[in-house]
């Protein structure tokens, strides 16, 4: 694998530099705590600054000329959420970042991001399953890119498979969060899409070049570090210093992950959504671990989605699990899919799943073949009452005589769980909403909170990935108090160059 430059990613590198200058580091006190397990405890703050950042990848974008190369948009955290001015497109055309665009390494494809250091900056984890290595075709491989005062720099980690297979896919699901108490960073989960699960672990970073002791009343239980140079030093190749498979639920092929405190111990949880590798697609499930002392423990099977989010709908300190169902009719599913809640307990998530659809009560619309209810779902406490709302996107809704046009709703936590009271519904024909619905946007296949702001509320991110001929475009709903509000929504796309096709927006970090 080679690294390549180019025009735009040294603009892009500059950017980096150029946004880092003058920075100072904060204790993140919005984005999440350092340590934290709890779904609420967002692991996205790249330069620690106190505000979260997003990512949004357009996998099926053409980098160089080949298609489906993939890239990655990364937005910074500001007072007033994802800053336009502070945002970078990553590619593997990109200086420092393993290899080079080739067609169909769908760079992108999956994410995750957290603190795999203990230094209080988060990591982002991008994957290309479709990376061809030593002959074997679309083995796949993940990068790291490390987080530090100034957020990303040109230092990445390359990490494949041990054992290289054709059609692997290495990288097919990830997730990151502190699942043992034992190592003071967060673990990486890596799936492949032929199936089985990794957890890596990298090398605590070192104490600052000041002095000081490790930890001391820093969460997590590393300082903070003190200078760039030092972080450079900890990153530069950095391997991890351990690797395992993880045992149990290997029947899954992965296709997403999930993390919450789902039975309270102050450890992450881990839920697997995939399919049986037995040919049952029509039949996804989902297995579940929980945190212990060398990482996650296979405890039992679920029934499953084809996506899940996770946090804490009804206030009781326990995280509850939210899968998505779109394309599902099975059970009390008729027609247009749904979703299903399973609520946090001792035993983690409970046996018995709740049900919504359009067709439950507060819900607007009708349950209708192919509607996609549940296409993605997001979970956060956006009106900041204490209990976790759900958002929900239907990206087959049709709007009047629109086909697939997109929709999303809002459904409200309570102390008795989710409820259909005071929820919110839009399309891209809402009063305040730029743009209008056209046939194939898919408005609502990805969703993501973001936040929270100084109010203690969360925005929403909207993805079209089928907006303006599949190229793409993601909508910001702005927090206010009484939840979201598409009042002084804005809408924006990959930038230039822009990509035919990219479908941008068709995987946002969770």
């Amino acid at each position: 694998m080679r690294n390549k430059r180019s025009a735009t990613a040294l603009a892009a590198a500059s950017f980096l530099l150029a946004a880092g200058a003058g920075l100072t580091v904060a204790t993140p006190a919005h984005a999440g705590t350092p340590g934290g397990t709890y779904a609420h405890d967002r692991n996205s703050d790249f330069d620690g600054d106190g505000h979260e950042d997003t990512v949004i990848a357009a996998p099926e974008a053409t980098v160089h000329g080949a298609r489906s190369a993939g890239h990655v948009t990364v937005r910074y955290g500001s007072e007033r959420g994802p800053a336009a001015a502070r945002s970078v497109r990553i590619s593997q055309a990109a200086p420092g970042i393993p290899g080079e665009p080739e067609r169909g390494d769908r760079f992108g494809a999956a994410l995750a991001t957290g603190d795999l250091n203990g230094d209080l900056h988060d990591e982002l984890v991008v994957a290309a399953p479709g990376e061809d290595l030593n002959g074997h075709r679309d083995a796949g491989g993940v990068t790291v890119l490390w987080g530090g005062p100034e957020g990303l720099t040109g230092s990445a980690t390359w990490v494949r498979a041990r054992e290289l297979r054709p059609g692997a896919r290495f990288g097919t699901a990830l997730a990151a969060a502190r699942f043992s108490a034992a190592h003071p960073g967060d673990l990486l989960v890596v799936g492949s899409g032929a199936g089985g699960l990794e957890r890596l672990t990298w090398a605590p970073a070192p104490p600052p070049v000041d002095g000081g002791p490790p930890g001391g009343d820093t969460p997590g239980g590393i300082a903070p570090m003190g200078t760039a140079s030092t972080h450079a030093a900890v990153r530069a190749g950095a391997k991890p210093i351990e690797r395992a498979p993880l045992a149990g639920g290997q029947a899954l092929l992965p296709r997403a992950l999930t993390t919450g405190d789902y039975n309270r111990d102050d450890l992450a949880d881990l839920v697997v959504t995939g399919v049986r590798g037995d040919g049952s697609p029509a039949h996804p499930r989902s297995a579940y671990y929980t945190g212990g002392a060398r990482g996650p423990v296979f405890a039992r099977e679920l029934t499953g989605g084809q996506i899940a989010a996770s946090g804490d709908i009804d206030g009781d300190g326990y995280d509850d699990l939210v899968s998505g169902h779109p394309a599902h009719t099975g059970g009390p599913l008729r027609h247009g899919g749904g979703i299903t809640v399973r609520y946090g307990g001792p035993d983690g998530p409970s046996a018995r799943p709740q049900w919504w659809t359009q067709d439950s009560p507060g819900v607007a619309g009708v349950d209708e073949a192919g509607d996609g209810f549940g296409s993605d779902v997001s979970v956060a406490d956006a009106d900041g009452d204490g209990y976790a709302d759900v958002a929900v996107g239907a990206a087959g809704e049709d709007v009047g005589a629109t086909a697939d046009a997109g929709a999303v709703w809002v459904l409200r936590g309570s102390a008795t769980g989710l409820t259909g009271r005071g929820s919110s519904h839009w399309t891209q024909d809402s009063r305040h909403l730029p743009g209008r619905a056209e046939r194939g946007d898919a408005w609502g296949e990805q969703l993501r909170f973001t936040g929270p702001d100084r109010r203690g509320q969360y925005a929403l991110l909207v993805a079209a990935p089928g907006e303006d001929r599949d190229a793409g475009r993601v909508w910001l709903l702005p927090a206010a108090l009484g939840g979201v509000t598409a009042e002084g929504a804005t809408a924006f796309g990959a930038g230039r160059p822009a990509s035919d096709a990219g479908r941008f927006g068709a995987v946002i970090d969770e």
